[in-house]
């Protein structure tokens, strides 16, 4: 079974996303801020992580760049979620290293779809 690491700070949208997830079979961690994402990535390495742009401290976008930037974490599948969803923001998720970038609110299909076809590559 695959592991995702969801990064998001809103409640709701983490048991949103939680919930499809598990619903496709994954299983799911969860934290709050980029700095606990990559606290908790020091001692496990998930098959998958979904990120929020909007987050508090340092913003997705930084986030994805340091997970891209090292060694243990570079190859980790990031697909970012943001209700920034403009071409210029999906441009420079993906300029960051991101793997896919999907809009808020969340549609599960798109969402399990995405998942295992970067969890199958």
């Amino acid at each position: 079974m695959s592991t995702a690491l969801v990064i998001e700070d809103s409640l709701t949208e983490r048991e949103i996303i939680t919930h499809y997830l598990k619903s496709a079979g994954v299983t799911v961690l969860t934290v709050n801020s980029g700095e606990e994402a990559l606290e908790k990535l020091a001692k496990l390495s998930p098959d998958l992580i979904i990120l929020d742009v909007v987050l508090p401290g340092r913003s997705g976008f930084e986030i994805c760049r340091v997970l891209k930037a090292e060694s243990n974490t570079k190859k980790i599948p990031v697909i970012m979620c943001s209700t920034k969803d403009s071409e210029m923001d999906k441009f420079w998720g993906m300029k960051q290293g991101a793997d896919a970038y999907l809009p808020k609110p969340i549609d599960q299909e798109l969402l399990v779809r995405t998942v295992k076809n970067l969890l199958r590559s």
